[in-house]
Protein backbone atom coordinates (compact mmCIF):
# COMPACT_ATOMS: atom_id res chain seq x y z
CA UNK A 1 0.00 0.00 0.00
CA UNK A 2 0.88 3.31 -0.87
CA UNK A 3 0.65 6.21 1.78
CA UNK A 4 0.64 10.17 1.97
CA UNK A 5 0.45 12.44 4.13
CA UNK A 6 -0.30 16.04 4.75
CA UNK A 7 3.57 16.61 6.55
CA UNK A 8 3.13 20.55 6.76
CA UNK A 9 2.79 20.34 10.44
CA UNK A 10 5.67 17.15 11.04
CA UNK A 11 8.02 19.69 9.58
CA UNK A 12 7.37 23.20 11.13
CA UNK A 13 5.82 22.74 14.09
CA UNK A 14 7.28 21.49 17.28
CA UNK A 15 4.42 21.47 19.62
CA UNK A 16 0.69 19.96 19.88
CA UNK A 17 0.20 19.13 15.88
CA UNK A 18 3.37 18.79 14.68
CA UNK A 19 4.07 15.80 17.56
CA UNK A 20 0.91 14.17 16.95
CA UNK A 21 2.12 14.77 12.63
CA UNK A 22 5.10 12.64 13.65
CA UNK A 23 4.06 10.23 15.88
CA UNK A 24 1.79 9.02 13.62
CA UNK A 25 4.00 9.38 10.41
CA UNK A 26 6.57 7.53 12.89
CA UNK A 27 3.93 4.47 13.64
CA UNK A 28 3.30 3.84 9.62
CA UNK A 29 6.73 3.97 8.56
CA UNK A 30 7.58 1.38 11.07
CA UNK A 31 5.03 -0.86 11.95
CA UNK A 32 2.52 -0.83 9.77
CA UNK A 33 2.80 -4.10 8.07
CA UNK A 34 0.10 -3.48 5.06
CA UNK A 35 2.28 0.16 4.30
CA UNK A 36 5.40 -0.39 1.33
CA UNK A 37 5.47 3.48 0.19
CA UNK A 38 5.12 6.76 2.27
CA UNK A 39 5.09 10.25 0.57
CA UNK A 40 5.68 13.12 2.80
CA UNK A 41 3.81 15.91 1.27
CA UNK A 42 5.17 19.83 3.27
CA UNK A 43 5.15 23.28 1.53
CA UNK A 44 8.79 23.30 3.07
CA UNK A 45 10.94 20.34 4.87
CA UNK A 46 14.01 21.33 7.42
CA UNK A 47 15.06 17.52 8.28
CA UNK A 48 16.26 19.07 11.52
CA UNK A 49 12.75 19.49 12.53
CA UNK A 50 12.17 15.78 12.08
CA UNK A 51 14.35 14.02 14.31
CA UNK A 52 12.05 11.17 15.63
CA UNK A 53 11.51 9.96 11.92
CA UNK A 54 13.72 7.61 9.51
CA UNK A 55 13.27 9.72 6.34
CA UNK A 56 15.35 7.13 4.55
CA UNK A 57 11.94 5.33 4.50
CA UNK A 58 9.88 8.08 2.95
CA UNK A 59 9.80 9.87 0.19
CA UNK A 60 9.62 14.06 0.65
CA UNK A 61 7.45 16.11 -2.04
CA UNK A 62 7.60 19.74 -2.15
CA UNK A 63 6.62 22.10 -4.44
CA UNK A 64 8.42 22.06 -7.91
CA UNK A 65 6.02 24.39 -9.80
CA UNK A 66 7.46 28.48 -9.71
CA UNK A 67 3.94 29.36 -8.44
CA UNK A 68 3.64 27.25 -5.91
CA UNK A 69 7.21 27.99 -4.83
CA UNK A 70 5.88 31.06 -4.30
CA UNK A 71 2.33 30.50 -2.95
CA UNK A 72 2.87 27.79 -1.25
CA UNK A 73 -0.64 27.17 0.83
CA UNK A 74 -1.43 27.70 -2.40
CA UNK A 75 0.08 24.46 -2.95
CA UNK A 76 -1.02 22.28 0.19
CA UNK A 77 -5.07 23.62 -0.66
CA UNK A 78 -4.35 22.78 -4.62
CA UNK A 79 -1.40 22.11 -6.15
CA UNK A 80 -1.09 19.32 -4.15
CA UNK A 81 -3.30 16.81 -6.04
CA UNK A 82 -1.66 16.69 -9.04
CA UNK A 83 1.17 14.93 -7.27
CA UNK A 84 -0.97 12.81 -5.86
CA UNK A 85 -2.65 11.63 -8.31
CA UNK A 86 1.21 11.31 -10.18
CA UNK A 87 2.73 9.16 -7.22
CA UNK A 88 -0.61 6.47 -7.43
CA UNK A 89 -1.40 6.99 -4.01
CA UNK A 90 -4.21 4.41 -2.13
CA UNK A 91 -4.48 6.64 0.85
CA UNK A 92 -3.84 10.06 1.52
CA UNK A 93 -4.24 11.74 5.63
CA UNK A 94 -4.45 14.63 6.88
CA UNK A 95 -2.97 14.60 10.07
CA UNK A 96 -4.32 18.45 11.09
CA UNK A 97 -8.07 18.89 10.36
CA UNK A 98 -7.52 19.57 6.59
CA UNK A 99 -7.49 17.75 2.88
CA UNK A 100 -6.73 19.69 -0.23
CA UNK A 101 -9.51 21.40 -1.47
CA UNK A 102 -11.71 21.08 -4.86
CA UNK A 103 -12.04 18.08 -7.19
CA UNK A 104 -10.30 14.72 -5.80
CA UNK A 105 -8.47 12.20 -7.79
CA UNK A 106 -11.08 9.23 -7.53
CA UNK A 107 -8.57 6.18 -7.07
CA UNK A 108 -6.83 7.91 -4.29
CA UNK A 109 -8.72 7.15 -0.40
CA UNK A 110 -8.89 10.41 1.83
CA UNK A 111 -8.62 10.09 5.89
CA UNK A 112 -8.63 13.24 8.24
CA UNK A 113 -7.60 13.27 11.53
CA UNK A 114 -9.92 16.22 13.49
CA UNK A 115 -8.34 16.76 17.07
CA UNK A 116 -11.05 18.71 18.70
CA UNK A 117 -13.28 21.70 17.95
CA UNK A 118 -12.99 23.80 20.39
CA UNK A 119 -13.46 27.03 18.13
CA UNK A 120 -17.27 25.80 17.79
CA UNK A 121 -17.41 24.71 21.58
CA UNK A 122 -15.80 27.88 23.39
CA UNK A 123 -15.65 30.34 20.49
CA UNK A 124 -15.23 33.11 22.90
CA UNK A 125 -11.17 32.11 23.01
CA UNK A 126 -10.98 32.61 19.19
CA UNK A 127 -11.29 35.75 16.38
CA UNK A 128 -13.80 35.81 14.19
CA UNK A 129 -12.12 35.20 11.23
CA UNK A 130 -10.03 32.09 12.45
CA UNK A 131 -13.30 30.52 14.02
CA UNK A 132 -14.75 31.03 9.64
CA UNK A 133 -11.97 29.51 8.13
CA UNK A 134 -11.44 26.40 10.81
CA UNK A 135 -15.16 26.06 10.35
CA UNK A 136 -15.09 25.56 6.92
CA UNK A 137 -12.02 23.45 6.47
CA UNK A 138 -12.81 20.74 9.33
CA UNK A 139 -16.08 20.75 7.74
CA UNK A 140 -15.39 20.67 4.00
CA UNK A 141 -12.78 17.90 5.06
CA UNK A 142 -15.54 15.48 6.94
CA UNK A 143 -17.82 15.63 4.22
CA UNK A 144 -15.22 14.92 1.52
CA UNK A 145 -12.99 11.76 3.47
CA UNK A 146 -13.63 8.45 2.88
CA UNK A 147 -12.85 8.38 6.82
CA UNK A 148 -12.12 10.54 9.91
CA UNK A 149 -10.04 9.81 13.09
CA UNK A 150 -11.42 11.64 15.83
CA UNK A 151 -8.77 11.57 18.98
CA UNK A 152 -11.30 11.17 21.73
CA UNK A 153 -14.92 9.91 22.14
CA UNK A 154 -15.13 13.70 22.88
CA UNK A 155 -14.01 14.97 19.68
CA UNK A 156 -15.87 11.89 17.70
CA UNK A 157 -18.82 13.45 19.49
CA UNK A 158 -18.72 16.73 18.70
CA UNK A 159 -18.00 16.20 14.85
CA UNK A 160 -21.25 14.20 14.41
CA UNK A 161 -22.97 16.89 16.34
CA UNK A 162 -21.71 20.08 14.64
CA UNK A 163 -21.28 18.71 11.05
CA UNK A 164 -23.74 15.96 10.98
CA UNK A 165 -21.64 13.25 10.11
CA UNK A 166 -22.54 9.68 10.63
CA UNK A 167 -20.34 7.76 13.38
CA UNK A 168 -19.74 4.60 11.04
CA UNK A 169 -17.84 7.41 9.19
CA UNK A 170 -15.95 8.24 12.48
CA UNK A 171 -12.99 6.10 13.82
CA UNK A 172 -11.64 6.67 17.57
CA UNK A 173 -8.15 6.58 17.65
CA UNK A 174 -6.05 7.71 20.39
CA UNK A 175 -2.36 8.95 20.09
CA UNK A 176 0.44 8.11 22.18
CA UNK A 177 3.05 10.33 23.82
CA UNK A 178 6.69 10.65 23.34
CA UNK A 179 8.31 7.24 24.55
CA UNK A 180 10.79 9.32 26.29
CA UNK A 181 8.16 9.92 28.79
CA UNK A 182 7.75 5.93 29.33
CA UNK A 183 11.80 5.66 30.65
CA UNK A 184 12.30 5.49 33.70
CA UNK A 185 14.80 8.29 35.16
CA UNK A 186 17.29 7.20 38.14
CA UNK A 187 17.38 8.99 41.64
CA UNK A 188 20.81 10.80 40.30
CA UNK A 189 18.84 12.12 37.20
CA UNK A 190 16.26 13.14 39.05
CA UNK A 191 18.36 14.45 41.51
CA UNK A 192 20.92 16.67 39.09
CA UNK A 193 17.32 17.88 37.63
CA UNK A 194 15.70 19.48 40.88
CA UNK A 195 19.20 20.85 41.67
CA UNK A 196 19.34 22.52 38.12
CA UNK A 197 15.78 24.12 38.30
CA UNK A 198 15.89 24.57 42.02
CA UNK A 199 13.12 22.28 42.39
CA UNK A 200 12.19 21.11 46.13
CA UNK A 201 10.98 17.71 47.60
CA UNK A 202 7.43 17.94 46.83
CA UNK A 203 5.85 20.44 44.23
CA UNK A 204 2.98 20.52 41.63
CA UNK A 205 3.15 20.34 38.22
CA UNK A 206 1.59 22.00 35.16
CA UNK A 207 3.27 21.85 31.06
CA UNK A 208 1.33 23.55 28.11
CA UNK A 209 0.73 26.53 26.52
CA UNK A 210 -0.52 29.23 29.24
CA UNK A 211 -3.60 30.14 28.34
CA UNK A 212 -6.94 31.17 29.39
CA UNK A 213 -8.28 28.55 27.90
CA UNK A 214 -6.13 25.84 30.01
CA UNK A 215 -7.56 27.28 33.23
CA UNK A 216 -4.43 27.22 35.32
CA UNK A 217 -5.44 30.12 37.48
CA UNK A 218 -8.03 27.63 39.22
CA UNK A 219 -5.00 25.60 40.92
CA UNK A 220 -3.33 29.10 41.98
CA UNK A 221 -6.33 30.47 43.04
CA UNK A 222 -7.23 26.90 45.05
CA UNK A 223 -3.46 27.14 46.80
CA UNK A 224 -4.74 30.13 48.52
CA UNK A 225 -7.48 28.18 50.53
CA UNK A 226 -4.65 25.86 51.87
CA UNK A 227 -2.43 26.18 54.62
CA UNK A 228 0.95 26.33 53.02
CA UNK A 229 0.49 24.43 50.15
CA UNK A 230 3.55 23.02 48.21
CA UNK A 231 4.80 25.33 45.26
CA UNK A 232 3.52 24.79 41.70
CA UNK A 233 6.02 24.96 38.47
CA UNK A 234 4.20 25.86 35.42
CA UNK A 235 5.82 25.46 32.17
CA UNK A 236 4.83 26.62 28.74
CA UNK A 237 4.85 29.13 26.34
CA UNK A 238 3.23 32.39 27.73
CA UNK A 239 0.63 34.42 26.37
CA UNK A 240 -1.58 37.71 27.99
CA UNK A 241 -3.26 35.32 30.29
CA UNK A 242 0.17 35.24 32.47
CA UNK A 243 -0.62 38.65 33.79
CA UNK A 244 -3.38 37.87 35.31
CA UNK A 245 -1.78 34.92 36.90
CA UNK A 246 0.74 37.11 38.16
CA UNK A 247 -1.85 39.36 39.54
CA UNK A 248 -3.70 35.93 41.31
CA UNK A 249 -0.20 35.33 42.71
CA UNK A 250 0.50 38.82 44.08
CA UNK A 251 -2.87 39.38 45.60
CA UNK A 252 -2.92 35.81 47.72
CA UNK A 253 0.48 36.34 48.92
CA UNK A 254 2.41 33.06 46.81
CA UNK A 255 5.54 34.78 45.30
CA UNK A 256 7.57 32.14 46.62
CA UNK A 257 5.06 29.38 45.71
CA UNK A 258 4.37 29.40 42.15
CA UNK A 259 7.06 29.86 39.77
CA UNK A 260 6.88 29.84 35.91
CA UNK A 261 10.14 27.53 33.91
CA UNK A 262 11.01 28.61 30.58
CA UNK A 263 12.76 26.82 27.79
CA UNK A 264 12.64 23.59 28.91
CA UNK A 265 14.27 20.85 26.38
CA UNK A 266 12.23 17.99 25.64
CA UNK A 267 14.90 16.01 26.98
CA UNK A 268 14.61 17.14 30.43
CA UNK A 269 10.38 16.92 30.90
CA UNK A 270 10.81 13.11 32.30
CA UNK A 271 12.58 13.62 35.38
CA UNK A 272 10.75 16.96 35.65
CA UNK A 273 7.17 14.92 35.87
CA UNK A 274 8.55 12.08 37.26
CA UNK A 275 10.04 14.78 40.24
CA UNK A 276 6.55 16.33 40.67
CA UNK A 277 4.21 15.18 43.36
CA UNK A 278 0.70 16.31 41.20
CA UNK A 279 0.63 17.10 37.72
CA UNK A 280 -2.38 19.71 37.63
CA UNK A 281 -4.16 20.20 34.43
CA UNK A 282 -7.40 21.89 34.69
CA UNK A 283 -8.29 22.83 30.88
CA UNK A 284 -11.71 24.29 30.01
CA UNK A 285 -11.67 21.66 26.80
CA UNK A 286 -9.38 19.36 24.81
CA UNK A 287 -9.34 17.13 22.11
CA UNK A 288 -7.47 14.60 24.00
CA UNK A 289 -4.71 15.62 26.80
CA UNK A 290 -1.03 14.32 26.02
CA UNK A 291 0.01 16.33 29.50
CA UNK A 292 -1.94 14.06 31.25
CA UNK A 293 -0.52 10.74 29.40
CA UNK A 294 2.99 12.27 29.67
CA UNK A 295 2.31 11.84 33.54
CA UNK A 296 0.47 8.78 33.72
CA UNK A 297 3.30 7.23 31.98
CA UNK A 298 6.14 9.09 34.74
CA UNK A 299 3.87 8.20 37.47
CA UNK A 300 2.72 11.21 38.45
CA UNK A 301 -0.94 11.74 40.15
CA UNK A 302 -3.27 13.84 38.18
CA UNK A 303 -5.74 16.09 39.38
CA UNK A 304 -7.63 17.32 35.87
CA UNK A 305 -10.97 18.73 34.99
CA UNK A 306 -14.23 17.83 34.26
CA UNK A 307 -15.93 18.52 31.07
CA UNK A 308 -14.43 17.11 27.97
CA UNK A 309 -12.51 14.10 27.20
CA UNK A 310 -9.29 14.62 30.41
CA UNK A 311 -11.38 11.43 31.86
CA UNK A 312 -10.56 9.37 28.83
CA UNK A 313 -6.76 11.23 28.74
CA UNK A 314 -6.51 9.99 32.48
CA UNK A 315 -8.34 7.22 33.63
CA UNK A 316 -10.67 6.32 36.47
CA UNK A 317 -8.05 6.60 39.15
CA UNK A 318 -7.13 10.23 38.54
CA UNK A 319 -9.04 12.72 40.04
CA UNK A 320 -11.54 15.06 37.95
CA UNK A 321 -12.98 18.31 39.73
CA UNK A 322 -15.32 21.09 38.01
CA UNK A 323 -13.42 23.47 35.79
CA UNK A 324 -14.85 26.43 38.26
CA UNK A 325 -14.94 24.66 41.89
CA UNK A 326 -11.91 26.34 42.88
CA UNK A 327 -12.60 24.56 46.62
CA UNK A 328 -12.65 21.07 44.90
CA UNK A 329 -9.54 21.75 43.58
CA UNK A 330 -7.92 22.45 46.94
CA UNK A 331 -9.26 19.58 48.33
CA UNK A 332 -8.12 17.28 45.85
CA UNK A 333 -4.59 19.09 46.18
CA UNK A 334 -4.87 18.71 49.72
CA UNK A 335 -5.55 15.11 49.77
CA UNK A 336 -3.26 13.67 47.30
CA UNK A 337 -0.04 15.27 49.22
CA UNK A 338 -0.90 14.25 52.04
CA UNK A 339 -2.30 11.00 51.72
CA UNK A 340 0.76 8.40 50.70
CA UNK A 341 -1.45 5.29 49.80
CA UNK A 342 -3.89 6.96 47.50
CA UNK A 343 -0.58 8.80 45.77
CA UNK A 344 0.86 5.10 45.35
CA UNK A 345 -2.40 3.92 44.29
CA UNK A 346 -2.79 6.82 41.71
CA UNK A 347 0.29 5.59 40.20
CA UNK A 348 0.41 2.28 39.95
CA UNK A 349 -2.83 2.84 38.49
CA UNK A 350 -2.07 5.48 36.39
CA UNK A 351 1.06 3.96 34.62
CA UNK A 352 -0.87 0.74 34.27
CA UNK A 353 -3.95 2.57 32.51
CA UNK A 354 -1.41 4.33 30.40
CA UNK A 355 -0.45 0.94 28.53
CA UNK A 356 -3.43 1.16 26.55
CA UNK A 357 -2.14 4.45 24.73
CA UNK A 358 1.88 2.64 23.86
CA UNK A 359 3.03 2.40 20.42
CA UNK A 360 1.96 -1.54 19.43
CA UNK A 361 -1.42 -0.91 20.47
CA UNK A 362 -1.90 2.15 18.41
CA UNK A 363 0.16 0.87 15.09
CA UNK A 364 -1.98 -2.53 15.21
CA UNK A 365 -5.30 -0.17 15.18
CA UNK A 366 -3.53 2.11 12.48
CA UNK A 367 -3.04 -0.97 10.48
CA UNK A 368 -6.53 -2.12 10.35
CA UNK A 369 -7.77 1.30 9.70
CA UNK A 370 -5.89 1.65 6.81
CA UNK A 371 -6.46 -1.91 5.58
CA UNK A 372 -10.28 -0.97 6.05
CA UNK A 373 -10.22 2.28 3.93
CA UNK A 374 -8.37 0.89 0.79
CA UNK A 375 -11.42 -1.46 0.78
CA UNK A 376 -14.11 1.12 1.14
CA UNK A 377 -15.85 1.78 -2.00
CA UNK A 378 -15.64 5.84 -2.71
Amino acid sequence: MKIGFDAKRAFSNHTGLGNYSRYIIRLASENCDCIDQVNLYTPSKSLESLPSIDTHNANIRIPNRWIYKKLRPLWRSFGVKNEINIDDLDIYQGLSGELPLGGWPQKVKSIVTIHDLIFLRHPEFYKWIDKSIYYYKFKTACRNATHIIAISECTKRDIMFYFNISPKKISVLYQGCNPIFRETKSISEIEQIKIKYDLPEKFMLNVGSIERRKNILLAVKAMGLIENPAPLYIIGKETEYCDEIRRTIKELNLEKKVFFLKNIPTSELPAIYQAASIFIYPSLYEGFGIPILEALCSGTPVIAAKGSCLEEAGGEHSIYVDPFDVEAMATSIDRILNDPELSDMMTSAGKAYSERFNDDVIAEQLNDLYKKVKRKKQ
